[in-house]
């Protein structure tokens, strides 16, 4: 123990949109229902890479007694980070030889619809980020969307405006434990051959964690990469469409 700088999170303040996540190299913060929150006292330096990066001023830097920066600690905590758990891995089998037939890949046939029609453009399973394999089949030369949990409610024609013709992933920045989606998304990224992605999150200032998480796993890639990033306002209606790197 001793007395030194580190890092103080005002949690009334946070608003949970997690750039403070992904600014930290050491590993030290996480998303906690919701909430930024510092999970080890060894893994903060106290440097405050991360004030710059919250929009909502809820991070400082305050000098009081605690644990010791352990550099040792931090690499051996960001290599265990990187190692999928059982339910995410695609190569990991359960204890027990059961497998959730909910997680099995699938795919179907192409759907067909016309303007106004109704018609599911759903053309794989599953959906969820955290259940998706990195080298699912239909992740191949896909054209692919991902988008935040809460659009396709809020968009009455999510199916035919943004589904059709992409291979779409759902997570929730917010809420989800986002550290392992970087490392998955780098992988898909970077073995895929992915042709397209497009991301699509509402306009809560949380949501726009889904931007920074594909920025950072391109970015992990060290390849030069576009992306279509689209906001929808909680009307349902696109509010902005841009080109990101």
């Amino acid at each position: 123990m001793s007395i030194r700088n580190i890092v103080k999170i005002d949690e009334d303040k946070c608003n949970g949109c997690g750039q403070c996540v992904t600014a930290c190299a050491e590993g030290a913060i996480k998303l906690i229902n919701g909430k930024a929150k510092l999970v080890s006292e060894t893994y903060c330096d106290g440097l405050g890479a991360c004030l710059g990066h919250c929009p909502m001023d809820a991070i400082t830097v305050e000098k009081r007694q605690c644990a010791d920066f352990n550099e040792e600690a931090v690499k051996k905590h960001l290599e265990k980070e990187k190692k999928p758990s059982p339910v995410q891995s695609h190569s990991h089998p359960h204890p027990h030889g059961f497998v959730c037939p909910g997680t099995l890949a699938k795919q179907f046939e192409k759907k067909q619809s016309a303007q106004g029609d109704t018609t599911s453009q759903l053309t794989h399973w599953p959906v969820q980020l955290s259940l998706i394999s990195p080298v699912a089949p239909f992740l191949k030369d896909a054209d692919l969307l991902l988008t935040a949990d809460c659009v396709p409610f809020a968009m009455g024609d999510f199916h035919s405006k943004m589904l059709k013709d992409h291979k779409v992933i759902i997570a929730c920045p917010k809420l989800d434990d986002v550290e392992p989606y970087i490392e998955k998304l780098s992988e898909m990224f970077s073995s895929a051959g992915i042709k397209s992605i497009k991301v699509v999150h509402m306009e809560v200032p949380c949501c726009f964690g889904l931007t920074r998480l594909v920025q950072q796993a391109i970015a992990n890639t060290g390849k030069q990469m576009e992306f279509e990033d689209i906001t929808i306002g909680l009307d349902g209606q696109i509010r902005k469409k841009e080109i990101l790197k």
